[in-house]
């Protein structure tokens, strides 16, 4: 994999490596792609106005989403290793503009469940951790943590950025700009995709960033898809897993699938602008990222098993008290509200990461891949029963109720999860312990 560069062709050599650009231009398709992940939220009193839709329903079209959000992005990768980053992100990008184009003309219910459920949801999907992981390996040998730091957190900026300007275009001149106004950010990201983003170093003759020696482009590995579906083959007999996917699956629905999905509608419920209530889920995200860095600083010097505990308590208590603390206006309470929970809304992953490589091995990260993916089914199940109980019962007061629950079972499953000491790899029969199985996982590279 590695050889001289004497036999490569060496381009000018310049100021600035070129996986800087390269991953700033990552960066920025991230935040292109986060912004649609905040739309719902806004897209559902509109939607409900003008088709006289049930909020339910509208709920299925975000279902959808967060769901094939998540099941795509364990292939996203491999599809990257297949075809190249450029050629997928141009094509997710190219879906993504399509998807939304088309809501913009759409007639019925049926229709944002395919554009903005399926399209979209696998467009965005494609861009998101698997994205930033692999543009970072392939240009980057040192300073990957700030890379894949900065890139992870560029979708919690993505919403921030967009979420309170999107609420003003809503507001100001409806929602179909709103969502024009995405279509064409995208595709501006799309032509700078074209003109800048490379798949790898070595297409250009050059090493990556921190490298003493040129690195050969990888062959394409074309069993990569069949072997992410043997992960999950050999993981779902995993009684861990399921215990570590359950909680994860808990914090879906207990953040994306509600705050981002349904706190703007049930803030509006209680009298509260539009622009306001964005503009407090905004203030999450920016918070979200700080608690995130925190997170991963304790992941390092804390059982992980703990920190998850306490996050899943924490959220658990404020969810509880949320309904007494809505209002027309955004009082000090609230306030305190926003900033805790945001401190604590992403502040999962680093802890649940650790814990796939510690329990899973080599397989990790492909099981926490997996993991996402039922974190997003979480997701998708609470913004259906969210819209549902909305249309049934006129409130959200029972959803802010089981959400709270679900926080403490999921703070059960973690604590049911094996201690640091144990970190062989489950057997696929019976829940027993195969070092062998693990032993062969680290010999094969998987």
């Amino acid at each position: 994999m590695v050889d001289d560069i004497t036999s490569v062709p060496k381009p000018a050599p310049t100021m600035i490596h070129r996986a800087w650009p390269i991953a700033l231009i990552a960066c920025l398709t991230i935040v292109a792609a986060a912004a649609f992940a905040a739309m719902p939220g806004l897209l559902t009193d509109p939607l409900h106005t003008e088709y006289s839709w049930s909020r339910g329903s509208i709920g299925v079209a975000a279902s959808l989403n967060m769901i094939v959000y998540g099941l795509i992005a364990p292939f996203a990768a491999a599809l990257m290793d297949r075809f190249g980053i450029r050629r997928i992100a141009l094509v997710a990008l190219g879906v993504i503009v399509v998807g939304a184009g088309l809501t913009t003309v759409m007639t019925a219910a049926w229709q944002l469940t395919l554009y903005w459920g399926l399209l979209i949801g696998a467009g965005t999907g494609s861009l998101a951790m698997t994205f930033a992981a692999t543009v970072t390996n392939n240009w980057f040998v040192e300073r990957k943590g700030l890379v894949i730091g900065t890139l992870t957190g560029a979708s919690a900026f993505g919403q921030l950025v967009f979420l309170p300007a999107l609420a003003w275009i809503i507001d100001h001149h409806g929602w179909r700009p709103a969502i024009v106004t995405l279509a064409l950010t995208a595709g501006v990201m799309a032509v700078l995709v074209a003109l800048v983003l490379r798949d790898h170093p070595a297409d250009l003759g050059q090493r990556p960033y921190g490298s003493a020696v040129f690195v050969k482009k990888p062959r394409t590995d074309r069993g990569a898809a069949r072997r992410t579906v043997e992960v999950l083959y050999s993981s779902v007999r995993s009684r861990r897993f399921w215990l570590l996917a359950g909680a994860f699956a808990m914090c879906g629905a207990t953040t994306n699938g509600l705050m981002w999905t349904h706190f703007v509608p049930a803030a509006q419920d209680h009298g509260m602008a539009v622009t306001v209530a964005a503009a407090l889920v905004s203030t999450i995200g920016v918070f979200s990222l700080v608690g995130t860095i925190a997170s991963g600083w304790f992941t390092d010097r804390i059982d992980p098993r703990t920190l998850l505990v306490c996050y899943y308590v924490g959220r658990g208590a404020l969810l509880a008290v949320l309904p007494a603390l809505f209002g027309p206006n955004a009082e000090t309470a609230m306030m305190a509200f926003v900033v805790v929970f945001g401190l604590l809304d992403v502040a999962t992953v680093p802890p649940t990461i650790l814990l796939c490589h510690r329990l899973f091995g080599a397989d990790g990260a492909i099981v926490f891949g997996w993991t996402n993916a039922v974190h997003q089914v979480g997701a998708g199940a609470m913004a259906v029963f969210g819209g549902f109980t909305r249309d049934v019962t006129g409130g959200y007061g029972s959803v802010w109720v089981l959400a709270a629950a679900l926080c403490g079972v999921a703070a059960l499953l973690v604590l049911r999860l094996p201690g640091a000491k144990d970190r062989r790899r489950p057997s696929a029969a019976a829940g027993e312990e195969s070092v062998d199985g693990g032993n062969r996982a680290e010999r094969e590279g998987v």
